[in-house]
């Protein structure tokens, strides 16, 4: 059989099996081969789609199955950059990200429309439709962003901020120039654009997260989660494209709507970035790859001279978008660098504007044939920009995103600060499994990710069915923790005394901070309150939480955050604060603190330097804790820093917290935070010892987000 297909075999393929197999073969090879010679695989995998396509050896047509699975590709791709994008930074950022966006749109539509009307010849509305191929970009190199850990780096985030502005408007004039073509510009036009427009954000932006919301809540099958993604997407694409917008911007949207429900630590983030890089990503490289055709260059010397122009032109407007942006905000050279890397490549919009302005008709010319509105030359070079671009997007965002890596290693280095981070999950049901390993994954750092451990204590008169049941519990654990490439220790303990067996394991591993989960249908219990306060557990340097799940972590919109009088003179106070930041950063939810003047001026200088969505209130009648408690709403959290009573900053109103959460919170997600109380937290306790240097713990707290 095998000997006949490859008798009968003819070009291009079309048998599915070995046409599949054929692309996998090069997404497989690429990075293998090309990473030796240094050379970005996105970049191979461009070249890969050119020699194998219709304008190479002709191996594989650019059918409907390509097409399909490339236009997923890149929706993926602005997908990942709307739903990677740290929300708390687009805020702070989003006055640069529209100069950039402003700087990245007019530069090349100016220089587009003077080098198009007075080099080339062409009309006014021709020459604007041309300039708006070099005004758009397509986040190309946004993968290897991904894959060195840069994602919340600050020009990365102004970048993908500014690639929706940039994209919008260049489609925006695409629309008026086609409606010009046909006559259609009038009051109706603007008003059913900006009419389209409007509902299709309200529906993206404020009707999506609603409805993703409540599914979480609803469906915890994983699959079912990873397909209903793939439906937002794909729904927002169709609500663009009926607005009169580009799939691509739908698809943004999309990310931006769900950035918060999906948090960046999760089992489905972790499987939207793996399907999307091995699969679909490549499948659009390599169907970018089959557009483009080498025998231009060999064309006569008016397709030779417009893609040459085009391509200077394009190049160079995007440098001094760069530049300008540089200057304006005072950036490094590297910074400066990457938005250049990002924004300098041209794809799927530039695809969008010359292949509509090549097929709209304007007249005919002497010998009978079509005169259009963009002409077969702008189209090679259109073709041509795309590779060059793109190769030179991949080499620059590469070789700078990895000198911005070794920069970054270098600056931690020198730091004289050590975090201490090992997590001891103590689990005890099966059902309390999975909202563990979740909130420790949002609380933890990205340093050290192999120190995690889950424990199961044993009686030791306990019956064979114990046994099996703590087996079955920490392979729950394990499986939950690997979903999130993650590696999760187990071990199992025979003490007749939970707390005393939990706190062996601390003092034999150095656990810096234990995780207890409560049932949400009981509450606390008196015996827990009893032994978790006569515990030895602080006396280990070891931060408690006790958390109480109803919900997914994912749903939740707010936590009112209680932090107590004088709890800055707490040794522990600002290792648990760092947990409470990394819950902020990783799920992307908003922090409303509840707090004295003084600590909340602490945690703004924090935030200057590690931005989080904050706000802040001050209280100072700590007597009316529990009518804060009594109105927090449905899909609101809570988080408290308790205290122990022999500290000095103790105040009798937080030990009644427990009896609040039982009576209030039965119904919500609730995290109580107990700080330890020894002095050797942040290398040598530097940190504690001198409360004024609020700016060397925001750095702190920034650096284990620097990927």
């Amino acid at each position: 059989m095998l000997l006949l297909t490859i008798k009968s075999l003819s070009f291009p393929i079309e048998d599915p099996v070995l046409k599949f197999l054929v692309v996998l073969i090069i997404i497989l090879a690429a990075p293998l081969l090309l990473n030796k010679i240094k050379v970005p695989h996105l970049l191979g995998l461009i070249i890969a789609g050119a020699v194998i396509g219709p304008n190479g050896f002709n191996i594989l047509s650019r059918d409907s199955s390509i097409v399909v699975s490339g236009t997923t590709g890149l929706l993926y791709i602005m997908f990942l950059a709307g739903l990677e994008i740290d929300m708390g930074d687009f805020k702070k950022n989003k006055w640069k990200s529209i100069t950039f966006g402003l700087y990245t749109f007019s530069i090349p539509l100016v220089s587009g429309v003077l080098l198009a009307h007075f080099v080339l010849g062409f009309s006014i509305l021709t020459s604007f439709i041309f300039a708006s191929i070099f005004s758009t970009h397509t986040l190309i190199s946004y993968p290897i962003i991904g894959k060195l850990g840069l994602v919340k780096n600050r020009a990365v985030n102004i970048v993908v901020g500014g690639t929706m502005i940039t994209d919008v408007l260049a489609l925006l004039i695409l629309a008026i120039v086609v409606g010009i073509t046909q006559g259609e510009v009038n009051s109706a036009f603007w008003t059913k654009l900006f009419i389209s427009f409007t509902l299709f954000s309200v529906i993206v932006l404020w009707l999506f997260p609603i409805i993703a919301r409540w599914f979480f809540k609803k469906v915890q099958d994983k699959i079912s989660q990873y397909i209903f993604v793939l439906v937002m997407i794909y729904l927002a694409a169709l609500l663009a494209e009926l607005a009169g917008l580009e799939a691509i911007i739908g698809a943004f949207f999309a990310g931006l709507a769900l950035n918060k429900l999906i948090p960046h630590t999760s089992a489905l983030m972790n499987r939207i970035e793996f399907v999307g890089n091995a699969i679909f990503i490549p499948f659009f490289l390599i169907s970018v790859g089959m557009l483009i055709d080498f025998s231009v260059f060999l064309k006569d010397f008016e397709t030779i001279k417009v893609i040459v122009l085009m391509t200077s032109v394009a190049v160079l407007s995007k440098y001094l978008a760069a530049v300008f942006t540089q200057k304006t905000f005072k950036f490094s050279k590297l910074e400066k660098n990457l938005i250049f890397g990002l924004s300098v490549s041209h794809a799927a919009a530039t695809l969008a504007v010359v292949m509509v302005g090549y097929n709209i008709i304007i007249g005919e010319n002497e010998m009978g044939e079509p005169i259009r509105l963009l002409n077969e030359s702008v189209l090679n070079g259109s073709i041509v920009l795309i590779l060059i671009s793109c190769t030179l997007s991949s080499f620059s965002t590469q070789a700078t995103g990895e000198k911005l890596v070794l920069e970054d290693s270098e600056e931690s280095l020198s730091e004289d600060y050590e975090l201490e981070e090992s997590f001891l999950l103590a689990l005890n049901q099966e059902n309390l499994v999975e909202p563990m390993v979740n909130i420790t994954l949002s609380l933890k750092s990205k340093k050290n990710i192999d120190q995690l451990y889950g424990i199961n204590i044993i009686n030791e008169n306990s019956s064979e069915n114990s046994e099996k049941k703590s087996e079955k519990i920490l392979h729950s654990a394990v499986t939950l923790a690997s979903s999130t490439d993650v590696k999760l220790s187990t071990m199992k303990r025979y003490d007749n005394e939970i707390m005393k067996g939990i706190n062996n394991v601390i003092k034999e591993l150095k656990i810096s901070d234990v995780i207890f989960g409560l049932d949400s249908k009981k509450g606390f219990s008196p015996t827990f309150i009893y032994n978790l306060y006569n515990s030895k557990i602080y006396e280990n340097n070891t931060s408690v939480f006790v958390y109480h799940a109803v919900q997914p972590l994912s749903t939740i919109k707010k936590y009112m955050v209680v932090i107590p009088p004088k709890s800055q003179y707490d040794s522990g106070f600002y290792h648990a604060l760092v947990r409470v930041w990394n819950l902020a950063k990783n799920s992307s939810c908003k922090m409303s603190f509840i707090t004295t003047d003084e600590i909340i001026e602490i945690l703004k200088k924090i935030q200057s330097k590690s931005n989080i969505d904050a706000e802040y209130t001050i209280e100072k009648n700590w007597e009316e804790l529990e009518k804060i408690i009594s109105n927090i709403s449905t899909d609101e959290g809570f988080i408290a820093f308790m205290k122990q009573s022999k500290v000095a900053s103790y105040i009798s109103s937080i030990n009644n917290i427990p009896r609040m959460m039982n009576q209030y919170l039965m119904d919500k997600n609730y995290l109580l935070v107990y700080p330890y109380n020894d002095l050797s937290s942040f290398a040598d306790n530097k940190f504690v010892s001198n409360h004024d240097d609020y700016i060397k713990i925001g750095n702190t707290i920034g650096k284990l987000f620097k990927g």
